[in-house]
């Protein structure tokens, strides 16, 4: 089984997924940690870098570390528009930590820009990675933004990017473009039960036992 890293970027998540010598890098971080992901990348032959979603916190260090590693970018089409115009989808919110979160994040769209870079690899829903070198199969999970993805490793683990937070209590993003969409994308992930959830904020957690009901917590 591919062996998954998290790197701790703040309070962004990025990870290096790897298996038998070959990875394939999941989200870039902001910037300020890219040498600390380009290191770890080093370590091993990164042969691809996945953005599970459009925002800046995700995708600020892609262009730096693209050209480090001289290694192609995939994303969803859907999220194309959000590298170029980070308002292009309003932030909603519910309840008051998704207030704070929410004003916090508008802020950094304000002020961060994110680096110019061009996407390679379009992804969509159950293309596999195999070809770089991880047995990891792509999952549509729109919500928080229109594009965001996930990866579904080995049968045994799920990256999720946003569509699920673990940052105060593990459940559905307290920030979304389309909730109907978050709350779909939520059970999908559900679903998937045994898997190990990794997060794009917070610590990992095992969902033998998660289900949407979480979601009841932030109302």
């Amino acid at each position: 089984m591919a062996e998954i890293k998290r790197i701790r970027c703040g309070s962004v998540n990025s990870y290096l997924v790897e298996d038998h010598g070959r990875a394939i890098l999941v989200d870039t971080g902001r910037k300020g940690f890219e040498e600390k992901i380009l290191a770890q990348c080093r370590k091993t032959k990164v042969e691809l870098i996945v953005l599970t979603h459009g925002h800046v916190d995700h995708v600020q260090n892609t262009a730096y570390l693209k050209s480090a590693l001289g290694v192609p970018v995939a994303m969803h089409r859907a999220d194309l528009g959000l590298i170029k115009d980070k308002n292009i989808e309003p932030l909603c919110y519910q309840g008051f930590l998704g207030m704070v979160v929410a004003e916090i994040s508008s802020k950094s769209m304000e002020t961060d820009r994110i680096p110019e870079f061009t996407p390679e690899i379009l992804l969509n829903e159950g293309d596999w990675l195999t070809d770089y070198g991880v047995k990891a199969r792509v999952i549509e999970l729109p919500g928080h933004t229109g594009g965001s993805i996930g990866l579904d490793i080995d049968g045994k683990a799920v990256i999720v990017g946003d569509a699920l937070t673990n940052m105060f209590y593990p459940g559905v993003s307290m920030t979304y473009y389309d909730r109907e969409a978050m709350l779909k994308s939520a059970d999908k992930i559900s679903a998937l039960r045994p898997r190990t959830i990794y997060f794009g904020h917070g610590c990992r957690l095992e969902n033998r036992n998660w289900g949407r009901g979480n979601e009841e917590a932030e109302r």
